[in-house]
């Protein structure tokens, strides 16, 4: 087993010994969608996610997980690994950070979590909701890896979403593309891995911002 049996999801552990031969990060795929939530007094309750997960790693992460039937998995045959993944998320901070008028905000441990299993890929849908309601004119979220082993992509059709805040913009900005310095240290991060406290993957974020009156 290589450093990287340390990191994210309980698959990954798994994944970490299939990927020994692999050259270049980062090794697991993610199109996501995000909501946004507001209370009705105009304050930012927290962020609902919905991960979905590369074809590979899937059939990797369902290896041993018991069902029915074939080639389908319902909610709770998949309940124990949802559990063990967002446990798992603690140390990484769920790859989601925010700042509401540039003050850093801390998020408490997900709730109304569980995966679903469709076209071949699970599913990790979540809610972070924060341990305190900021009313702020201005909320970025950002969602990265700082390992960079795991790389996050908005969904195309629907990105991001905005709930109980009628009066606010929400908007959003792609990651920045590597420059080719930058790709040739990507392609060194297998022998010299990050961890979760490198502020590295943190240029590669994906980025929500909401602007409100």
């Amino acid at each position: 087993m290589t450093k990287r049996t340390s990191y994210g999801f309980c698959a990954i552990l798994l994944l970490s010994s299939f990927i020994t031969g692999a050259q270049a990060h980062p090794h697991v795929w993610v199109t996501f969608h995000s909501e946004v939530l507001y209370a009705a007094d105009g304050t930012m309750t927290g962020v609902r996610h919905d991960w979905t997960f590369d074809d590979m790693f899937s059939a990797f992460a369902l290896q041993g997980i018991q069902h029915a039937k074939k080639g389908q998995y319902t909610r709770e045959e998949l309940a124990s690994l949802a559990q063990t993944n967002v446990e798992s998320l603690k140390e990484y901070g769920y790859f989601t950070f925010a700042r509401a008028d540039g003050k850093k905000l801390k998020f408490s441990d997900p709730v109304d979590y569980w995966l679903d299993y469709k076209n071949a890929a699970l599913t990790l849908h979540f809610t972070l909701p924060l341990k305190a309601a900021p009313a702020a004119k201005s909320v970025q979220i950002e969602v990265y890896d700082p390992t960079i082993f795991v790389d996050f992509e908005f969904a195309k059709d629907k990105p991001v979403s905005l709930t109980g805040a009628p009066q606010c913009i929400l908007t959003y900005d792609l990651p920045h593309q590597p420059t080719p310095a930058e790709q040739a240290r990507l392609s060194q991060l297998d022998n010299e891995p990050l961890d979760a406290s490198s502020t590295y993957g943190e240029i590669f974020a994906n980025k929500m911002l909401v602007k409100c009156p």
